[in-house]
C-alpha cells in the first residue's frame, strides 16, 4: 500500500477514532464522578432514594456502564492503532468531547430533568449547578476547538 492509499484509509477511520475516544472520555468522566462525588465526598448516589441498598445498587449500575464504555473504547482504539487506521489528531478531541458531553448530560438531564440526584444536597444548589455545567461546557469547548484543529490538519499529533 502506497502512502496515498494509507492516508485515505486513515481518513476513512476518523469516525471510528472519534467514537473510540468519545467512549473513553465518557467512561473516564463517569469514573471520576463516581470515585470523587459518590465515594470520596459522598455527595450523592446515581439515584437518590430512601433505600441505601437501592442507592448503592444504582451506583453499581453506573460503575458497570462506565466499565463497559472504557473497555469498548479501549478495544476499538487498540484495534485502530494495530491496523494503522487511527486518525491522528482526533483522539484528544473525542476524549474531551466525551468527558464534557457526559458532564453536561449529567448536569442537565440527570440532575434537572429526571431529578435522579443533585450535585450536592445543600440549600443553594445554584453555585454547584453552575460549576458542574460550566466544567462540562469548558471540556466540550476545548474538545470542539481540538476537533476543528484536527479537521484543518493543525493538531499537534498530526505534525
Amino acid at each position: 500500500m502506497n502512502g496515498s492509499d494509507r492516508k485515505n484509509r486513515v481518513r476513512t477511520r476518523v469516525g471510528a477514532t472519534l467514537l473510540a475516544a468519545i467512549l473513553l472520555g465518557i467512561g473516564v468522566m463517569a469514573a471520576l464522578d463516581e470515585i470523587i462525588f459518590h465515594q470520596l465526598l459522598a455527595w450523592h448516589h446515581f439515584v437518590e432514594t430512601d433505600s441505601s441498598a437501592l442507592a448503592l445498587a444504582s451506583d453499581g449500575l453506573l460503575h458497570t456502564l462506565e466499565l463497559v464504555l472504557l473497555v469498548s473504547g479501549a478495544a476499538l482504539m487498540l484495534r485502530l492503532h494495530e491496523t494503522g487506521q487511527h486518525a491522528a489528531g482526533y483522539r484528544g478531541a473525542g476524549f474531551l468531547l466525551g468527558m464534557g458531553g457526559f458532564q453536561l448530560f449529567d448536569g442537565i438531564v440527570d440532575h434537572k430533568i429526571l431529578g435522579l440526584h443533585q450535585v450536592r444536597y445543600v440549600d443553594n444548589l445554584l453555585i454547584y449547578d453552575i460549576g458542574w455545567n460550566a466544567a462540562g461546557l469548558l471540556l466540550l469547548g476545548i474538545g470542539y476547538w481540538l476537533l476543528r484543529r484536527a479537521r484543518h490538519g493543525e493538531a499537534m499529533s498530526q505534525r
